[in-house]
């Protein structure tokens, strides 16, 4: 993933804009697991209530640990597990700086990586963020990771297709044809 160019999308209703769930998406996972907390307290096994739910079988069962320690209210939404670090306006600087291209932070190839996106970030920001950070950051405000629709400008086209002549039936032919026989290696097929 970190080869392929990032490009702004538009924001989608189901990304929040400053955690990784909507208020909406939040809210419908919390009545979620307050179905289930009912359910528990009429003795039904973690798995019928998993199927009617539409859930993992392991997310009920850590519902079932933290009603039974904490009873329903444990299940509430605590909201994101996290905020960002860069704030909104910070966001949009970043932005702005990778709207300028990577030739403008000094990089030769006209290519946006994860790599490179953290290096602008540690230089601009003093923050330090991992590579899946960065990946995470970017989806969550509305950017995608693309792949170059072009052919490199290096491609020789007639190397390829001497190579597709001349080197692909060399190596096309080497293999071992394939015989009826035994799938054991040491005792041969019976006559």
């Amino acid at each position: 993933m970190t080869a392929g160019r990032w490009l702004r999308y538009h924001r989608s209703h189901a990304v929040s804009t400053r955690g990784g769930l909507t208020a909406e998406r939040q809210q419908f996972r919390e009545e979620l697991r307050l179905q289930a907390a009912e359910r528990f307290a009429r003795g039904e096994g973690s798995t019928a209530i998993a199927r009617d739910l539409r859930v993992s079988v392991r997310s009920v069962q850590r519902w079932r640990h933290a009603w039974a320690e904490g009873g329903p209210r444990s299940l509430r939404s605590q909201g994101p597990a996290s905020l960002p670090r860069l704030s909104d306006q910070q966001f949009t600087q970043l932005e702005a700086e990778l709207a300028k291209g990577p030739a403008a932070h000094g990089w030769e190839h006209q290519r946006w990586t994860l790599a490179r996106v953290k290096t602008v970030i540690g230089r601009r920001f003093h923050l330090t963020y991992t590579i899946q950070g960065v990946r995470k950051l970017l989806v969550r405000n509305g950017w995608s990771c693309q792949v170059p629709a072009r052919r490199a400008m290096e491609r020789d086209d007639d190397a390829v297709a001497g190579w597709v002549k001349e080197v692909w039936p060399c190596a096309e032919g080497s293999r071992r044809r394939v015989e009826p026989g035994s799938s054991s290696r040491t005792k041969p097929a019976s006559p």
